[in-house]
């Protein structure tokens, strides 16, 4: 059985189907979802009904991402957020437009019971953005942190790679898991368009929501599969770019 990691994926459907297709995903495989399902290519409600028709053959573990409770927020409770629709909820809102209400229905519930973060067996953490408590995810303070933190990834691209774990200055909140998966912050803005990897955080989110591909990783082997960049799968489309 792989455990493959899936990124941000932002409404590509498109882009999803292929990936998954590119990597022969099987029943036998876990799928882990980071999160960010909504908001940036015009196929919202397509995305989500995939996802929970999926989970009916496959195992998957779904992350919550924050654009992912922005949209859940909006369906459940008309909340008006104009910085949400700034950054792609125009597109989600526009989408879900078309859709019945028992559709709308089953996608509030999906939203709803979505995990903050998954630990495995291995001790691989996988969340959407980070966490800032120095003695993990269980002792974190703040839960929205969950979808909504960059420190963990700026911290580990400032890390001084010649800094030994057993440094008394490394830091604390890394030192708890084997690997740390997050998307969240798109790799692009290193001008990178492939998973990456500082001190112990992998970072799969590829900039599927802007010019980006979305990208899949096996977490055993570290073999990265990719779609085509999004944006040419939606010609005509803005995306959030």
């Amino acid at each position: 059985m792989r455990t493959l990691v899936i990124g941000d994926i932002h409404s590509g459907f498109k882009a999803l189907e292929q990936v998954l297709q590119r990597a022969a995903v099987s029943k036998k495989d876990k799928l882990i979802f980071l999160g960010d399902y909504v908001d940036g290519w015009s196929q919202a409600v397509e995305t989500v009904d995939f996802l929970i028709e999926l989970e009916k053959t496959h195992n998957c573990i779904y992350i919550r991402g924050n654009h992912d409770e922005l949209c859940s927020d909006w369906l459940a409770k008309g909340a008006d957020n104009p910085m949400w629709m700034q950054h792609g909820g125009a597109l989600s809102m526009a989408s879900y437009k078309k859709a019945s209400e028992d559709t709308i229905e089953r996608h509030i519930q999906f939203f709803e019971r979505l995990k903050n973060y998954y630990l495995d067996a291995d001790n691989r953490l996988y969340l959407h953005a980070g966490f800032t408590n120095v003695k993990g995810v269980e002792h974190e303070y703040y839960p929205k942190l969950f979808y909504w933190d960059r420190t963990l990834w700026e911290l580990a691209l400032s890390l001084n790679p010649l800094l030994q774990e057993k440094d008394q200055n490394y830091p604390k909140r890394l030192l708890h898991y084997k690997e740390i998966y997050i998307g969240h912050t798109p790799v692009t803005r290193l001008g990178k368009t492939t998973p990456q990897k500082a001190a112990n955080v992998w970072n799969i989110d590829t900039g599927a929501a802007f010019m980006g591909p979305l990208s899949l990783i096996d977490v055993t082997t570290k073999e990265v599969w990719q779609s085509d960049g999004v944006h040419t799968l939606y010609p005509g489309e803005a995306g959030r770019n």
